[in-house]
């Protein structure tokens, strides 16, 4: 059985003071020890969040793919991990949209994080044009194939979907809609990794709540969840924790 996981992105957001909003979250993933939780913080936050909450898997948002070099302003896997970072999130649809990444750069990041002894989320989803147009499928298809590691297993990657026209929005896709396009992101991942696809964690993430979560998480297929602005506080985040326990998820 995979175990659900619960995992916060906090973007551009947070300061040190707001690590204190680590405290109830790792207490709330003490509480439910059946459940994994992690917190991907901004590169500044990193370092003190990891000392702060010693027992909560603390991550990056990105990363680049270069052990080291003339990369202004980027962060390797090696800095990620020497900081305390646990894990990375790589190809999340707005630095698809927002810095032009693809597929080809987040397979890159996938494999440059794994050398370092990191877990990863790798991101995949369509665009509400690409939805509309009922291109959904073929494109989580194909951004999985482009950026999927050959070597890719459940020990180190999980995939998250998120549909870019539901991040931040506050609309969510139909829970039958998210259950097709887990199964097809799960067979997609066995024809390219045979039987190590089925220890892969798929995660749901666009508009998650701590109203919607439960349902969301019991829809086949759907490991867990990742988090954006319900991430920011305990109180939000942690009825979503709560949602993903073995008695109130699949």
């Amino acid at each position: 059985m995979r175990r659900k996981l619960v995992a916060g992105n906090w973007k551009m957001n947070g300061s040190r003071a707001a690590l204190a909003e680590l405290d109830a979250i790792a207490a709330a993933a003490r509480a439910h020890p059946d459940v994994d939780v992690a917190v991907a913080v901004p590169f500044t936050l990193i370092a003190p969040a990891a000392e702060r909450v010693p027992g909560l898997a603390i991550g990056a948002e990105d990363l680049h793919e270069a052990e080291s070099g003339a990369h202004t302003g980027c962060v390797s896997g090696a800095m990620l991990a020497e900081a305390g970072a646990r894990f990375a999130i790589v190809g999340h649809s707005e630095r698809r949209h927002d810095q032009g990444e693809t597929s080809q750069d987040a397979w890159a990041k996938a494999a440059a994080a794994h050398r370092h002894g990191l877990q990863v989320i790798l991101c995949c989803g369509e665009t509400g044009a690409e939805r509309d147009a009922g291109r959904a499928e073929r494109v989580v298809q194909a951004q999985i194939e482009k950026s999927l590691p050959e070597n890719a297993s459940g020990d180190w990657l999980t995939l998250a979907y998120e549909p870019r026209w539901a991040i931040g929005t506050g609309r969510t896709p139909t829970l039958e809609d998210i259950a097709a396009i887990h199964a097809i992101a799960r067979a997609k991942m066995r024809q390219l990794v045979g039987d190590a696809a089925d220890g892969i964690r798929i995660l749901y993430g666009g508009s998650v709540t701590g109203e919607n979560a439960r349902d969301i998480m019991s829809t086949p297929d759907v490991d867990g969840a990742l988090v954006g602005g319900a991430s920011l506080t305990a109180a939000k985040f942690v009825p979503i924790i709560e949602a993903a326990t073995r008695k109130g998820g699949a």
